[in-house]
């Protein structure tokens, strides 16, 4: 495998471990017929989040990716949830694009951003910059490891009070926040999001309902949806455990663009398809984490 393999690997193994609603999916989608195996599966793309601070944050964790062939693609900016984000394109098209966001920390009140540089402020230069970001494993073992002290309780409540964004990263660090299945590319009756909803409907799979259940794209091109993040058990610092929001799964329709649409179904590829995000869409998808969709 490559470098870029075994970071992919290393972060999809974990996720389906700790993301119950993964392999559930999988599984529902092969004894549908949809699929025989999982790797039949195209990741459309995954998705971190970040924190705003000196050393870290977007232009910290983009090195890794930068290094590995990605190329930084467009800007992204959420006033509500006071975030940035950028999507890297892959550097070939068996690869997921990547999504990457960050808390603009500044714009929060002054409490609030003391009490995330009580934790941050053990990170007290870029850790990428210490890091192998030719050796797979080093850069996987990276980013599944703590990068501050285990928030208490308390602290994760005061900060999902104010921003729930922040509560997650704090606790989950850069764990992969979500996978995105590109329905697109399955067979017939499963191929668009709103079909493939109906179908992850009837097995019982909650969808995030902000904004519909279906977020669409004012050219109506980039069609999205996503599970409700399940509620993990999660151990915090003195002990103290609760059940807090875990990683959750999305799935994407790329329409093809209007100048391919007279190319014959068996022709059409990646780059004849409508590229790049939403930022409205991805707005509501954010929150498939945030206690509106967890605790409905």
């Amino acid at each position: 495998m490559t470098t870029l393999e075994i970071v992919l690997d290393g972060l999809m193994t974990r996720y389906k471990q700790r993301v119950p609603d993964v392999p559930a999916i999988i599984d529902a989608m092969i004894q549908e017929g949809i699929i025989e195996k999982a790797s039949d599966i195209e990741n459309d793309h995954i998705a971190f989040r970040t924190m705003g601070v000196e050393h870290l944050g977007i232009q910290s964790f983009e090195k890794i990716f930068l290094h590995l062939g990605y190329t930084k693609k467009d800007y992204y900016y959420f006033p509500a949830k006071q975030l940035d984000a950028y999507w890297y394109a892959p550097p070939s098209n068996e690869y997921p694009r990547i999504f990457i966001s960050e808390l603009r920390v500044k714009d929060l009140n002054e409490q609030t951003q003391r009490l995330i540089k009580s934790y941050t402020n053990e990170v007290s230069a870029d850790p990428v910059d210490n890091l192998d970001l030719d050796n797979g494993n080093a850069i996987d073992t990276f980013l599944h490891s703590a990068l501050w002290r285990t928030p208490t309780l308390a602290d994760y409540k005061e900060l999902s009070a104010v921003s729930e964004y922040a509560a997650w990263v704090i606790y989950n660090r850069y764990y992969l926040n979500h996978f995105t299945i590109s329905v697109h590319n399955l067979k017939p009756g499963y191929n668009t999001v709103d079909e493939f909803n109906e179908f992850l409907k009837s097995k019982g799979f909650k969808l995030n309902n902000s904004g519909g259940e279906t977020k669409k794209s004012p050219d109506g091109l980039l069609l999205q949806s996503s599970t409700v993040a399940r509620m993990i058990e999660a151990t915090f610092a003195n002990g103290e455990s609760e059940k807090i929001p875990g990683s959750y799964v999305e799935f994407a329709e790329r329409k093809v663009l209007p100048q391919f649409a007279q190319l014959p179904a068996n022709e059409i590829k990646r780059e004849h398809r409508r590229e790049g995000f939403e930022a409205n869409n991805a707005d509501k998808i954010f929150e498939s984490t945030y206690s509106a969709q967890t605790g409905r």
